[in-house]
This record gives structure tokens, sequence and C-alpha cells, in this order.
């Protein structure tokens, strides 16, 4: 039996870790999401990577495969890192200083034809990876790294 103010261990037992996993499977979700003709627009068009992909998810988001294993492979390593508090607060904050990063790069690129828009980024993607970073940042610093704790 554990008290509350005894730190749980477990898979997604404490707060942040429950906020890793939540972005996590939304990953996964998005990543699916970006496969499927219906919430992706214009498949036809999919490509591997570059800007000649015309792929929309939702009609707002443009994505390609890489961009796609790149939403899959972030929502893997949520699920993973929900296995501790340590590794859930690392995986917020680094993962939201990358969105903060890929916020500023696209900045520069979104739209853009060329080498550069490997990614490939539009507006959309540059308005949605500016809330992850903040999110995924506040989150990690703000979150307790165990459920609710009482002071005697």
């Amino acid at each position: 039996m554990t008290s509350a103010a005894t730190p749980r261990n477990g898979f997604a037992a404490t707060l942040v870790q429950k906020g890793a996993l939540l972005f996590g499977v939304v990953f996964l979700i998005v990543g699916i999401a970006g496969f499927i003709p219906g919430l992706t627009m214009d498949m036809g068009t999919l490509s591997f990577a570059g800007d000649s992909s015309m792929a929309m998810l939702l009609g707002l988001f443009q994505v390609s495969v890489l961009h796609n294993i790149v939403h899959l492979l972030f929502g893997i390593v949520g699920l993973l890192a929900a296995r501790s508090a340590s590794g859930s607060r690392s995986y917020l904050i680094v993962g939201g200083i990358i969105y903060a990063v890929l916020f500023v790069f696209g900045l520069f690129v979104a739209g853009m034809d060329g080498a550069a828009n490997f990614v490939p980024l539009n507006s959309a993607d540059n308005v949605l990876h500016a809330f992850l970073a903040v999110a995924m940042i506040v989150l990690g610093v703000v979150l307790p790294r165990a459920g609710a704790r009482t002071t005697r």
C-alpha cells in the first residue's frame, strides 16, 4: 500500500507520466491518420519527403510519409517515456524544445519550394508546432512527479 507522500512507480502513475502518455497517444493517432484517405486529402500526392507532397491531414496540415513517420516515432517515444516520471519530464521538455525549433524553422521554409522544406511545412503546421512547443514545455515543468502530496 502506498501513501500520498510516497512516490508511485509504474506506467503512467504520475501526472507528468500521464501527460507524456497523452502526447504519445495523440502523436500516434496523428501519424496513423496521415496515412488514411478521407482524413488526409490528396493522398495521391503523398510523397516520402519534400515540398512536392500536397497531401493535407484534415485538409489543413501538409504531410508526407516522413512527416507521418516522425509523428509515429514521437508517439512511441511518448509511450516509452510514460514508464517513468523523469523520462516523461524529459520527453515533454525536450520534445517541446524540438517543436520550438521546428516552429522557428517553419517560419523560414513554410510554403517554400525546394530542398529546405523537406518535412513539408505550411502555416497551419507552424501554428500547431508553436502550440505543441509551449504546451509540452509548460506541462514538463509544472506537472508534479507524483500524485497529490500532503505535508504534516
